[in-house]
């Protein structure tokens, strides 16, 4: 089976990927997932591709490879592209290729848009997201899913950016003065490509959850300081080695400060425990995530008779 970008995205329900998301981190505490480190391929100069696998009982293997490669931003085409394989895991049999862009976009904003569900303050009203490319569209799509937010704003670089964004999605409004949004929003989602950090820690208020996807070393969006001052919840111990597989900005982070997103889900950790706690995800991007996502997709297919004939 060969399934494009447009049958992946027909196919990927956003609900259900939150729930098989969550699904996932809790087997990722429990161990039931296999997810050996990413081999890396380095070009000088250029980027880099990694290999992602997992796999859980009940479900196919999966090989993601993904290529990041900054100047493609200036070719107009994405910087992180991928290719999803899946595998039987009885006989090894390849079942499925299908693209792994989407999927690698929309499963970071869905992992981040978990955990705003799981661990802002249940009345939060006001979130501001900061980025307007893939990831600030994914992540303006997921969050009224997870919270019946009063106000939605959107934030970038450059103001028309958010402007374009803002006019593509009803009820989004897209603001210029970043720091007086942060101040008043109950929740911020950092999704930039953002070399420094692009918020004030003081700028953040207490009872605030702040979620960061961008990955742009040597450090990155997320201010150091949140991520070591308050309670930081990571997806797994991997966001603490070096990029290109760790985050740049928890390199100076005490690892054994961090929960694991899994581990609070099954209650081996906590969640929020008080209502003026400042709460920080900072997400890097796991195979589960992807075998998840491409689970559903692939699932999707088979239902609608979808056999081995390519349907590009």
């Amino acid at each position: 089976m060969t399934l494009s970008e447009t049958d992946v995205m027909q196919r990927l329900d956003h609900e259900a990927l939150l729930d098989g998301l969550a699904d996932g981190f809790r087997a990722v505490a429990r161990g039931e997932i296999q997810a050996p480190a990413r081999p890396e391929i380095m070009v000088p100069g250029k980027g880099f591709l990694l290999a992602m696998s997992a796999w859980r009982e009940g479900s196919s293997m999966m090989v993601k490879t993904v290529c990041v490669f900054e100047e493609n931003l200036q070719r107009n085409l994405p910087n992180h592209l991928a290719m999803i394989n899946l595998f039987d895991p009885i006989t090894g049999k390849p079942l499925c290729v299908m693209d792994g862009t989407y999927i690698t976009g929309i499963r970071t904003a869905a992992a981040a848009a978990l955990s705003v569900r799981e661990l802002s303050r249940r009345d939060s009203k006001v979130v501001t997201v900061v980025g307007a490319g893939v990831q600030g569209r994914e992540h303006l799509s997921l969050l009224p899913l997870v919270r019946d937010f009063d106000e939605i704003m959107i934030s970038s670089l450059r103001f028309g950016d958010a402007q374009v964004l803002a006019r593509l999605i009803p009820g989004v409004k897209a603001i210029e003065d970043l720091e007086a949004a942060v101040r008043r929003s109950d929740v911020v989602c950092l999704a930039s490509h953002a070399y420094q950090p692009i918020i004030e820690p003081e700028w953040v208020q207490p009872g605030t959850h702040v979620t960061s996807v961008g990955y742009a070393p040597p450090l990155g969006e997320l201010p150091v300081a949140l991520a070591r001052d308050h309670t930081l919840y990571v997806e797994d111990d991997a966001s603490f080695e070096p990029p290109p597989v760790g985050c740049g900005e928890l390199q100076d982070v005490d690892r054994g400060s961090a929960i694991r997103l899994g581990d609070a889900l099954i209650g081996r950790a906590p969640l929020r425990t008080a209502e003026d706690e400042i709460t920080v995800y900072k997400a890097m991007g796991i195979a589960m995530e992807d075998l998840v996502a491409a689970e559903l997709v692939y699932r999707s297919a088979l239902s609608d008779g979808v056999s081995t004939a390519a349907i590009l």
